[in-house]
């Protein structure tokens, strides 16, 4: 009998071997017998016999954060997890399109010391497009507003204000609140060299204002340091870091550092990723058996002495 129950034991114990390995490829994990730990908040063994059961990590998670973004794991690898599955062609097409300029952007942040992690704003700010104009008014690769450029030594193109043509031209021009514009001129934020150096200095600027806490950097990037400075202190605590003031940000800005974080993480670990290789969160499985076997084992003994 006790040869039996070890036998089984074990046999189980390959079996979720085996299944563990196949756990990570898959999109779901629904198996009965193992699940993800979730490392952003404690497990919750109600109902469990406790001395009974043993814990046992199938497979490790295998994501590696970029040093800079090192610690932050337990607050946005769940977030992470799900954009790697829910948007995963754009994040091979955004790989893909910044093999071009995401070497020419490290290398001049380089020249600041800023992280070189912070070439991803290139695709969360205009998708590479140096064209881009935002509803704001921000233009070109890093989008820069009017004031802040020009605070950064960069010439701005002229506003002209656009006449629609045709029939119900009139009648369009009065219900429009803002008149239709359009930039007149050569504007340094539509080049890549120029306004990548102004960006640099901005973000170099903005570590001296946040203590070179990389996420709130982030944040100002797309808010601006006052709001980021207004949660910080809203919240309370004395040096609050981003989750801290998380809340209190626009849901924006939000979605906005989440997204800096997932991109580069994922970059960092794009190989696994395009193989489906990525283990975002321990597997392990919660098993009675171990105890239960030298229960019956003990049982056994006890019969056959008796």
């Amino acid at each position: 009998m006790l040869l039996h129950t070890q036998f089984v034991y074990t046999m189980k114990t390959l079996a979720l071997a085996v299944l563990a390995s196949l756990v990570c490829l898959s999109a779901s994990a629904s198996s009965p017998l193992v699940h993800l730990a979730d490392t952003s908040r404690k497990m919750s063994f109600t109902g469990l016999d406790k001395k009974n059961a043993s814990v046992v990590v199938l497979q490790e998670a295998n994501v590696v954060f970029p040093e800079i973004l090192a610690g932050n794991e337990a607050e946005s690898i769940s977030y992470i997890e799900k954009f790697s599955s829910t948007r995963k062609s754009y994040l091979v097409n955004t790989y893909n399109r910044g093999k071009k300029l995401f070497p020419k952007a490290e290398a001049i942040l380089k020249k600041y010391n800023v992280p070189l992690e912070f070439k991803v704003l290139l695709a969360l700010e205009s998708g590479f497009n140096a064209n881009a104009v935002s509803s704001a008014g921000a233009v070109g690769y890093w989008q820069f507003m009017d004031v802040v450029a020009r605070e950064y030594g960069l010439k701005i193109a002229s506003k002209v204000k656009v006449e629609k043509k045709g029939k119900h031209s009139k009648s369009i021009s009065t219900k429009n609140k803002k008149p239709l514009m359009k930039l007149v001129g050569n504007d340094d934020r539509k080049n890549f060299n120029k306004s990548t150096h102004a960006a640099a200095r901005y973000l170099k600027d903005r570590g001296r204002n946040l203590d070179n806490d990389w996420l709130l950097i982030a944040a100002s990037y797309n808010c601006g340091v006052g709001n980021v400075w207004n949660a910080m202190e809203r919240c309370g605590k004395k040096s609050p870091d981003f989750w801290d003031i998380k809340k209190y940000l626009p849901a924006e800005t939000q979605a906005y550092v989440m997204n800096f974080i997932t991109l580069n993480v994922i970059f960092n670990n794009y190989d696994a990723f395009t193989k489906n290789a990525l283990c975002f969160k321990d597997v392990i499985c919660i098993d009675e058996a171990p105890e239960v076997a030298e229960d019956i084992s003990n049982a056994s003994i006890s019969s056959i002495n008796n």
